[in-house]
Order: C-alpha cells, then structure tokens, then sequence
C-alpha cells in the first residue's frame, strides 16, 4: 500500500458517517482559541519581538524615535554596502546620516538582475507579531514591491514600537488587508530541506537585520 492509499483510507474513514449532502456551511466550528498567549504590558510585548525574531537568527536593534538615522547608517557601513534600495515613502529622516552608498529608488522596470546587485534595502513594515517573531509587509508605503525584499542579499526593516507591534497572529490579521500582497517574513531566508542541512539566503534575503525603534 502506498503513502497516498495510507493517508486516502484515513480521510474516508473520518468520513464515513458524515451525510453526502451536509455542507461545510451546515457545521458550526467552534472558534474559542485563545487570541493571545498571555497578558503582557507593551514592553514585555516588544521585549517577545526582539527573543523569537532574535531565535529566528534575525539581527535584532532597538533605538529611540530620534536614533534610527545614525543606526542604519552605521550598519549599512558595517554591511560595506555601495548602495542601498530605498522603496516610495520610506520616511527620509531614517536615510538622512546615510552618505556613502548609492540610493536606488523601487522601479517597475528593475530586472531579478538589477536587484540581485544590490546590496541593502531599508523598509518599514505594515505589522509585527510578537508571539511568531513575525514581521508582515503588505506593500504599503515604506515597503515597495514584493520583490525588493526577496532578491537582494541584506534587508533593514524597522518596526516603531509599540505602534505596529501586536501580541499574537489573529491581532495581526486584524490589521491587514488580505486583497494586498502579503509578505511574512520570520528571519533570513532558509531551508533545510536537502539533508537537514541548514542553508540561508535561498528564498530572500540571507541577513535580516530588525530596527525596533521606541516612540
């Protein structure tokens, strides 16, 4: 017997008292699973953030509302980055100590291959899931295209805290649009799925580096 005879046997099994004609509709699910893990203040919330985005092997900084230019200017010289991607509505307070790398706008127009030759990309977020360790872009000013935080090799990602920090997944969803392109991001990119061999980089960016600035 196959896997798929093994795992088809099963789903009928489960079935076999459920009427042909019954609905999904016809079922009421009960939903009553907890919305947040926790009660927790807004520090300790933050403070979660930083520990699973950290577990995820994300490189986590936390700075105050009037620091974050002289920090990502400190780590896009530590990066050696020559240039920089900077997407449509990315507040220009946060690239204004940033001197020496070229500054690349977000075109329609970039080929996979103008990307990959970029060294950094600076974003914001549209929201931050403590409890995952979870950053979510939606494409929304400050973040661009899709793409720009797939291809190149180092992306900055600021969060302001606590505005866009949430406890929990269902909190999240609440603030999202689902008709926009979501992108979930928990760490740098990696799969371990030849040999269980850990391998970063494969599925976007290989250093995600996560500003967490306090309002």
């Amino acid at each position: 017997m196959s896997g798929r005879d093994t795992v088809l046997g099963r789903i009928r099994r489960a079935l076999a008292d459920v009427p042909r004609t019954e609905r999904p509709e016809d079922v009421q699910v009960t939903r009553d699973y907890l919305r947040v893990h926790g009660a927790r203040t807004p520090e300790r919330t933050a403070d979660l953030l930083a520990t699973n985005l950290a577990d995820y092997r994300a490189l986590v900084h936390r700075c105050s509302a009037g620091e974050p230019a002289e920090l990502i200017a400190r780590l896009l010289a530590q990066r050696g980055s020559a240039s920089v991607l900077v997407p449509d509505g990315l507040p220009p307070e946060w690239m204004a100590a940033v001197r020496g790398p070229v500054r690349i706008t977000d075109r329609a127009a970039s080929t996979p291959q103008e990307l990959d030759a970029v060294d950094s990309v600076v974003t914001g977020c549209a929201v931050a899931i403590a409890e995952t360790g979870t950053i979510v872009l939606d494409g929304g000013p400050a973040q661009g295209r899709r793409r720009i935080t797939l291809v190149p090799d180092h992306h900055i990602c600021v969060v302001r805290v606590p505005e866009q920090v949430v406890d929990s997944v269902p909190q999240g969803l609440e603030r999202l649009d689902p008709s926009r392109p979501l992108t979930w991001i928990s760490g740098p990119s990696a799969t371990s799925d030849i040999e269980l061999d850990r391998v970063e980089g494969v599925h976007g960016p290989r250093t995600l580096e996560v500003v967490l600035v306090t309002e």
